[in-house]
């Protein structure tokens, strides 16, 4: 319905802003980025220079801008976006119930939030806590990544549902993401990979190392890739 779709909207963990500007584009809102890296948000600045997206008078009144802010402490007032998106960035914050209120807080009545992230499997009604191989397993990518602990997608869900939101859904991506990784391995180990890896530095390199933990996280049920959205009340 073209007259639901949203205006404004707050991309959290933007990175170079790619989300940001293909949102901003499909929906001629505007949208505002946030990442802690500035180097990221300066990039992101420029791309959208270079796109005609820095200033909403030139495509379709779209419009992207981009700052270093922290996700757990957005630098918004309540309820300024219609539209909530986090991509692939839920698997960075140190404090998943933080994060989420900050999410809900910045919705819209009405708004939508969307969150994309790496989780681990949902645990069954009798576990208590995942299998010993799969915390460390997790706890190798954790280390290469310089991420915090996982949690499942049912514990967003219950993140969600204590914040009184409505129609929330999760659905599992991880059949159409898991090609993925053996894609980035094989761009890795080609020539022209190796030499920008020797580029980047150990960090680089022992990020590239963990890829097949990744792989192996997939095929073995442990890592999902869901897909959790929700409606704030009106």
């Amino acid at each position: 319905d073209p007259a639901k779709q949203p205006k404004t909207i707050v991309d959290v963990g933007c990175g170079i802003g790619g989300s940001s500007r293909y949102l901003a584009r499909k929906f001629g809102a505007e949208c505002q980025g946030i990442t802690l890296s500035p180097v990221q948000a300066g990039r992101a600045n420029v791309l959208a220079k270079d796109e005609g997206l820095a200033d909403k008078a030139y495509v379709k009144n779209s419009s992207v801008s981009f700052q270093v802010a922290d996700a757990l402490k957005q630098p918004f007032p309540d309820g300024q976006f219609d539209l909530v998106w986090s991509m692939e960035s839920g698997e960075h914050m140190p404090d998943k119930a933080k994060f989420v209120n900050e999410l809900a807080r910045v919705a819209a009545p009405g708004g939508t939030i969307i969150i994309v992230t790496w989780c681990h499997r949902d645990l069954g009604p009798s576990e208590e806590d995942l299998d010993p191989w799969e915390k460390k397993l997790l706890n190798r990518i954790c280390n290469a990544y310089y991420l915090p602990e996982w949690c499942s997608t049912s514990d967003y869900v219950k993140l969600l549902q204590s914040l009184s939101l409505q129609d929330i859904k999760a659905a599992d991506w991880s059949e159409h993401v898991a090609p993925f990784w053996p894609a980035v391995i094989r761009s890795a180990f080609t020539w022209k990979g190796f030499i920008s890896l020797l580029r980047s530095g150990l960090k680089a390199i022992k990020g590239a190392l963990v890829m097949p933990l990744m792989i192996q996280g997939y095929q073995k049920g442990v890592i999902k890739f869901a897909i959790i959205t929700c409606r704030k009340p009106e």
